[in-house]
């Protein structure tokens, strides 16, 4: 499985954020072909007090290496982009992974 996982600093306005992402942002990426699964995910505080280090983290899931690819080629990618360096420029860091274990005690 490969993945792009997009790690979000916390933004200025964290409620107009979460508004674009909802209504904007996250319509883009669901468009995407090829894709099989997004996880949005918030940070919470640590339990020790300290802020995290993060606001939050999303998931996009491929099957392969070829969806993958096949999806980062594809104009809805290239939208999906533009929307990103609009409302999140300086706040995104993005990784491309491939899953190499799940390990379930």
């Amino acid at each position: 499985m490969h993945k792009l996982i997009a790690i979000y600093a916390m933004p200025a306005d964290p409620v107009a954020f979460d508004a674009h992402f909802a209504d904007i942002h996250l319509p883009l990426v669901l468009a995407i072909p090829g894709l099989a699964r997004v996880l949005v995910n918030h940070n919470l505080p640590i339990p020790w007090g300290d802020a995290p280090g993060a606001y939050q983290f999303v998931e996009m899931h491929f099957d392969d290496e070829k969806s993958f690819k096949l999806a980062m080629a594809s104009t809805e990618n290239a939208a999906t982009g533009r929307d990103l360096h609009n409302f999140a420029k300086g706040l995104v860091t993005l990784h491309i992974v491939r899953e190499t274990g799940n390990f379930v005690p």
